[in-house]
């Protein structure tokens, strides 16, 4: 972005010069300059293909500069290649500065730690496991001060709130950088060895073999992302008065599934499930979907045709797995009086299950063309007096539980207030009929 605030400059500009000043003793130092030269233009090079081929930033270099050389010499490092990188968006030099000193300043501390640690001597003597121990302080002091600076840069460039910019930063970054640490820790000791620089280079090749292959997962997870955000957002288009509806129902079946104990893969496909549960309603002719008042009956058995459209639209998209069984079944009834066909009990699958009840909450706690929007616990309260007939009751309690404990806070759409309930409040709520 071209407006970057003064206060953010004006904080770039101290991490600069304070980057600056980690770099001043380099005059007094013994430099191994062809090492630091060496270093400098693989980190430069493994920036660019990382970048370029969208794989992230790679730091088992600069980690094993921190290994390998006094502070000062470690933290130059770093420069080249973060000056040289591409970036996203602008200004471009500010932005680059800002990568560089931020990474000067974190391997300036993580070769101070280590080196105080001992470490130094421990990669010389290859002493193992005793080596690890300053290793693991110098990964540390990386991260922290990489999670310090960007928090930083998050409140007054981004305008996070002060309370939220430094959540989770630090946590989040010691296992992926822990593990650049240990291939850092790898190239410093092979370096030192007998075999020599071109020893420890080849540390780095499954390292990218390993940052290729977790790029591919990337794109392909966005691959999907964007496939599922165009069904939604066609069926959006096409029913105006439930915009929004996909993404609330996917929200509630993720709480229903996460109060169940179910795993991240789990709960995952309940989001899918839950987001694609109407798509099949781009099949349904939209003056039914916008009828105002009650659907005749000729009316509504098209309308009931639209989980078997959807199933038929979903089939052929593999990640989906046991989500399409929820697009197919989700308005089957427990007591066999549901729709496509008349499943009873546990022939119901289980993700169906979840997606009914979310479902038949959203369903009431939203305006709709045909009558208003009910109270949270009045929809709670339906849902508890149909469970057993038309709900699975274990899903409806998983609802109330995390509702009372989360509260209710869905997404805003357009045309439409969200309605939040904190988590104390949320009673019980009721289905009724809903398409």
């Amino acid at each position: 972005m071209e407006a970057i605030p003064a206060r953010a400059r004006a904080y770039v500009a101290c991490v600069a010069l304070g980057a600056l000043l980690c770099l001043l003793p380099l005059s007094s130092v013994r430099t191994p300059w062809w090492a630091v030269a060496l270093l400098a233009a693989l980190y430069a090079g493994c920036e660019q293909i990382t970048r370029w081929r969208l794989l992230g930033t790679f730091y088992p270099v600069l980690l094993a500069a921190a290994f390998l050389l006094p502070p000062p010499a470690a933290a130059l490092v770093a420069v080249p290649g973060a000056l040289l990188s591409p970036v996203a968006g602008r200004p471009r030099m500010l932005r680059r500065i800002w990568r560089a000193a931020e990474l000067v300043v974190a391997v300036w501390a993580a070769a101070g730690v280590h080196w105080t640690l001992g470490g130094r001597d421990a990669v010389v003597a290859s002493d193992f496991p005793y080596a690890l121990l300053p290793a693991l302080g110098a990964v540390f002091a990386f991260c922290l001060v990489l999670s310090v600076l960007d928090g930083g840069i998050l409140t007054l460039a981004e305008r996070v709130p002060v309370r939220r910019a430094w959540r989770g930063l630090l946590l989040r970054s010691l296992a992926p950088i822990g593990v650049h640490g240990l291939a850092g820790l790898m190239m410093a000791v092979l370096w030192r060895s007998p075999y020599g620089p071109f020893a420890a280079l080849l540390v780095l090749l499954p390292m990218c073999v390993s940052a290729w292959v977790f790029a591919q997962v990337h794109r392909e997870r966005a691959a999907h992302q964007a496939t599922i955000r165009a069904l939604v957002q066609a069926v959006d288009i096409k029913d105006g008065y439930t915009r929004g509806h996909s993404e609330r129902v996917g929200q509630a079946s993720m709480m229903i599934a996460r109060e169940l104990g179910m795993d991240d893969e789990g709960v995952e496909v309940l989001r899918f499930a839950g987001i694609l549960h109407d798509v099949g309603k781009l099949g349904v002719p939209t003056r039914l979907l916008r009828k105002d008042g009650p659907l005749t009956p000729e009316e509504r058995r098209v309308i009931e045709l639209h989980p078997e459209y959807g199933h038929e639209m979903v089939r052929g998209i593999a990640f989906l797995g046991e989500a399409r069984a929820a697009v197919l079944h989700h308005h089957e009834r427990l007591d066999g009086s549901g729709y496509p066909y008349g499943l009873v009990g546990t022939q119901i699958p289980e993700c169906a299950r979840v997606v009914a009840v979310a479902d038949a909450f959203d369903a009431m706690t939203s305006t709709r063309s045909y009558r208003r929007a009910r109270p949270v616990a009045t929809a709670l309260e339906e849902l508890q007096r149909c469970a057993g007939a038309q709900f699975d009751p274990r899903m409806v309690t998983a609802l109330v539980r995390s509702l009372g404990r989360n509260g209710w806070h869905p997404a805003v759409t357009a045309g439409e207030e969200p309605h939040t309930v904190p988590p104390a409040r949320t009673a019980q709520s009721r289905p009724g009929a809903h398409r």
